[in-house]
């Protein structure tokens, strides 16, 4: 069996990060309303140079198989994040030919210390269905709490 090699996602790789993050949002039901690629190209390149974006990647065969990403925003701070740093995870994604081998929980694993060693105090994450077990498995819980108003 290849081993699966788990590293930083750098600019080399984000044409092929980029549909993967597609991809994910086509399986969870978005409507493409536009193209979105350039958009997240100037995203990922512009906050991956300042710091405030971070992810690592699986890769096999020289294929990546597996996403994940952090966004560091800063709100003001609040009882349950004193320092007001949160993390906001996305882009996890694996592969559907190579789901439920434990890939997605190694790569929540490294951008969640990676997000700790950025001083993050909290993590937070919209859920997909398919990702709720995993992240209840890891210790997420869920807010309640949680609204949205869409102003464009």
């Amino acid at each position: 069996m290849k081993e699966i090699i788990y590293q930083r996602l750098d600019v080399s790789h984000l044409d092929t990060f980029i549909q993967m993050r597609i991809n994910q949002l086509r399986e969870e039901g978005a409507k493409e309303e536009l193209d979105i690629a350039p958009a997240l190209k100037d995203y990922y390149q512009r906050h991956i140079a300042d710091g405030t974006f971070f992810s690592w990647i699986a890769i096999l065969d020289g294929e990546i198989i597996g996403t994940s990403g952090i966004s560091i925003v800063e709100k003001p701070p609040y009882f349950g994040c004193p320092n007001g740093r949160i993390a906001l995870l996305s882009s996890m994604f694996t592969s559907p030919n190579h789901r439920r081998k434990g890939i997605a929980k190694e790569l929540l694993s490294r951008v969640i210390s990676d997000a700790r060693s950025h001083g993050c105090a909290v993590v937070q994450i919209t859920a997909s269905d398919m990702g709720v077990k995993l992240y209840t498995a890891f210790g997420f819980v869920h807010n309640h709490n949680f609204m949205q108003y869409k102003i464009v």
